[in-house]
């Protein structure tokens, strides 16, 4: 890992993870916490033991007042491919793949629910359940080079969890086509679609996701997390209630010390000092 920018960086290693080695990295420095999935040789694939890890990190993250924003990142090749086939192959039983597709969305939940902004950092291929991650996060920057997909069609599996992430983020004509015929888009259509925020060539991804994160870490904690849960609870409901909502959730914020901070800063033409209460 190197440091940019005040985050962590994780080089697109093809190295080879070793057997004892955790399927999940962390790595943190002021208040940006990288996340990287660790499983190079099976292109990151979610394993029972990655998603376990996962969640476990993204629950500890979640209440954790120092931490601003989450970045995950895949290691070596691939950003994720999805679930691991091989694993749910040897475990033909209805009930584990019930609990495999609970646990997968329980993990996709938290990305949307937890306080803190989530930036997937993408490069190599986001397929299937990895395209339902890149989905999920709040953010996404992706290198030139990346490639999307809900490829489960090609193996008789409809992605229907990804379905519902990708629906949310695409138009649906274009989501529609993506889960009917599993072909990857590039990243510039990916961009084209809504499905990621930027494109930078893949020597630039780390500084683009560093400028991202310490821009947002720059802003007052109160605001972004209120202004997150508010951004996700709203898109599904209809408009009065939306802004019914709206109403709460900036009535509540304007009671934040951190907002007669930031007023008072701008009117003394000064950097507010933030104190995320």
């Amino acid at each position: 890992m190197i440091e940019i920018g005040g985050m962590a960086r994780a080089r697109n290693s093809t190295a080879p993870t070793a057997a004892n080695e955790a399927p999940l990295l962390r790595h943190g420095d002021g208040g940006i916490v990288t996340l990287t999935l660790n499983r190079p040789r099976q292109y990151n694939a979610l394993s029972d033991a990655l998603l376990t890890e996962l969640q476990a990190a993204l629950d500890s993250l979640a209440g954790d007042p120092t931490v601003r924003i989450v970045v995950l990142a895949g290691a070596g090749p691939a950003f994720c491919a999805g679930h691991d086939l091989k694993e749910m192959r040897a475990r033909p039983d209805r009930a584990y793949y019930r609990d495999l597709f609970e646990r997968c969305t329980r993990m996709m939940l938290t990305l949307t629910q937890m306080p803190q902004p989530v930036i997937a950092r993408v490069h190599g291929i986001a397929t299937a359940a990895g395209c339902q991650l890149v989905a999920a996060c709040d953010l996404a920057i992706a290198a030139s080079e990346a490639r999307f997909a809900t490829s489960g069609i090609n193996v008789g599996l409809f992605c229907s969890t990804p379905a519902v992430p990708l629906s949310r983020n695409i138009p649906a004509k274009q989501a529609a086509e993506m889960l009917l015929t599993g072909d990857f888009i590039d990243a510039e259509t990916a961009l084209r679609y809504g499905l990621v925020n930027r494109v930078v060539p893949a020597v630039a991804l780390d500084d683009a996701v560093a400028d991202l994160a310490n821009r947002i870490a720059a802003k007052s904690s109160v605001a972004v997390a209120a202004g997150k849960r508010l951004f996700h609870r709203q898109r599904d409901l209809d408009l009065r209630a939306a802004y019914d909502l709206a109403i709460e959730t900036m009535t509540d914020n304007m009671m934040a010390e951190d907002v007669d901070e930031g007023i008072d800063a701008f009117i003394e033409k000064r950097r507010p000092a933030w104190k995320g209460r």
